[in-house]
C-alpha cells in the first residue's frame, strides 16, 4: 500500500495536534488591560485549545472568539459552555470610580461568574485579587506565605472588595462540588497600571511616615500573566502569591527613584489623608497610606514550587514604573494639572506631605465661582 500523500499527512497531524491540545479558556475583561495581555498570551499558545474573550466590548485580539456583555449577565453561563477554565480579570479597580457602584460591579459580577461557570460545567475558575489582602502591618514576616492569614480591612482603595471575592472563592467548592477555584494575588502591579500605590511614585516627595518600616515589592504585568498561565494549565493551584523575587527598602527605592523623602509624623500624615479624603479632594482614602508605611512582600512560593520564575526584577519593575509617570504631579492621590503642579511647588513642605494647602485652596476657589 502506498502511503499517504505528504499534505494530507500534514493535515492528519494537524488534527491530531488539535484533538490533543489542552483547554479551552474564557478571559473575562478581556479588551483592555491584563485581560487583554492573557487573552493574546493564551492565543498564541500551543498548550491552549481555544480562547473565548467575554467583555462589554470588542478587543483586538483577532484569533479569540468574542461575546460582548456585562459579566453580571446570568446569560454568561451559555457563553461558558464548552469551556474548561474561566480567568475572571472583569474587575474595576479605579480610583475615580464611585465605591458603592465599583463594590456592585465586582461582588455581582464575581458572583455571577462563579455561578454561571458551575453551571456550564466549568472545572476551573481563576481569580485575581491582590497580595493587599494580606494587610500591611508592622509584625507582618517577610516574607509572607501564601498561607498567611488575611489581615487586611476595607480601609484602603477596593480591599473591601477584594476580601469579598476572597470569601466568595472559598466559599464556591462548597456551593458548586466539582468547581476548583485558584486565586492569584499579585504583588504592587504595573505596566499601564494606575493605583494609589503608583501614583506614589508620582508625587515630588515620597512621604514617609515616621516610624514605619516600608518594603516595596513590585509584579511586573507580564510576571502577573505568565503567573495566570500557570493557573490555567494547573501547573499551579489553590491560593497563588506573584512578584519578583525579594523587595527593595525605602532607602534603596529613594536611591534608585532620584525622588527625595519627606518625613512626618504618623497623625499628620493619617489625619491630613483622612479629612482630604473625607471632604472628597482625594480619591484615596487614608487606608492607602498603610501600603506604604509597613511590608506586606510575599514569597511566592507555591509558584517557584512549580518551576515558575519572574522574569523582572524589582529594580527593573521600578525603573519601568518612573518612566511610565514621567511628567505626571500628583498630590495625596489627587493627579495635578500644569497650573496645579506649579501652585502645589509653592507650597513647600506641605505640598511635600499631601498638597493639603494647594489643593484646598484650588478646591475653594472653583466652589465660590460656582
Amino acid at each position: 500500500m502506498s502511503s499517504p500523500d505528504p499534505q494530507v499527512r500534514a493535515a492528519r497531524n494537524r488534527s491530531t495536534s488539535s484533538a490533543v491540545r489542552g483547554p479551552v479558556v474564557a478571559v473575562t475583561g478581556a479588551a483592555g488591560g491584563v485581560g487583554a495581555l492573557l487573552t493574546e498570551r493564551l492565543a498564541a499558545s500551543e498548550e491552549i485549545k481555544r480562547v473565548v474573550a467575554i467583555d462589554e466590548r470588542r478587543g483586538e485580539c483577532a484569533e479569540a472568539r468574542w461575546h460582548i456583555l456585562d459579566v453580571r449577565d446570568p446569560a454568561i453561563a451559555d457563553k461558558l459552555r464548552g469551556t474548561d477554565v474561566v480567568v475572571h480579570l472583569a474587575l474595576d479597580l479605579d480610583l475615580e470610580t464611585d465605591p458603592a457602584a465599583r463594590t456592585a460591579y465586582n461582588v455581582r459580577g464575581t458572583q455571577t461568574v462563579l455561578t454561571a461557570a458551575a453551571a456550564a460545567g466549568v472545572h476551573r475558575v481563576v481569580l485575581c485579587t491582590s497580595a493587599m489582602v494580606y494587610g500591611a502591618l508592622p509584625d507582618n514576616e517577610l516574607p509572607l506565605s501564601e498561607d498567611a492569614e488575611l489581615r487586611a480591612t476595607a480601609e484602603a482603595t477596593g480591599v473591601g472588595d477584594l476580601l469579598e471575592i476572597e470569601r466568595l472563592a472559598r466559599r464556591a467548592p462548597r456551593a458548586h462540588p466539582g468547581l476548583n477555584v485558584t486565586v492569584v494575588r499579585p504583588a504592587v502591579l504595573v505596566g499601564g497600571t494606575d493605583t494609589a500605590l503608583t501614583r506614589y511614585f508620582e508625587s515630588p516627595r515620597l512621604l514617609v511616615v515616621a516610624g514605619s518600616r516600608p518594603a516595596w515589592q513590585f509584579c511586573h504585568v507580564e510576571d502577573l500573566c505568565s503567573a495566570l498561565e500557570y493557573a490555567v494549565l494547573e501547573k499551579a493551584d489553590g491560593e497563588l502569591a506573584v512578584g519578583c523575587d525579594g523587595w527593595l527598602e525605602q532607602e534603596e527605592v529613594e536611591e534608585l527613584s532620584g525622588i527625595r523623602r519627606m518625613e512626618l509624623p504618623s497623625a499628620v500624615a493619617l489625619g491630613a489623608a483622612a479629612r482630604l479624603h473625607r471632604i472628597g479632594l482625594t480619591p484615596s482614602p487614608a487606608g492607602d497610606l498603610a501600603y506604604t508605611m509597613y511590608p506586606w512582600v510575599v514569597s511566592g512560593s507555591r509558584l517557584h514550587d512549580a518551576g515558575w520564575r519572574p522574569k523582572w526584577t524589582n529594580e527593573e519593575v521600578l525603573a519601568e514604573l518612573l518612566e511610565e509617570v514621567s511628567g505626571r504631579r500628583t498630590v495625596a492621590g489627587r493627579r495635578l494639572g500644569r497650573k496645579d503642579a506649579t501652585a502645589a511647588g509653592a507650597a513647600g513642605a506641605t505640598v511635600a506631605l499631601l498638597g493639603a494647602a494647594a489643593v484646598v485652596r484650588r478646591a475653594r476657589k472653583a466652589r465660590r465661582r460656582v
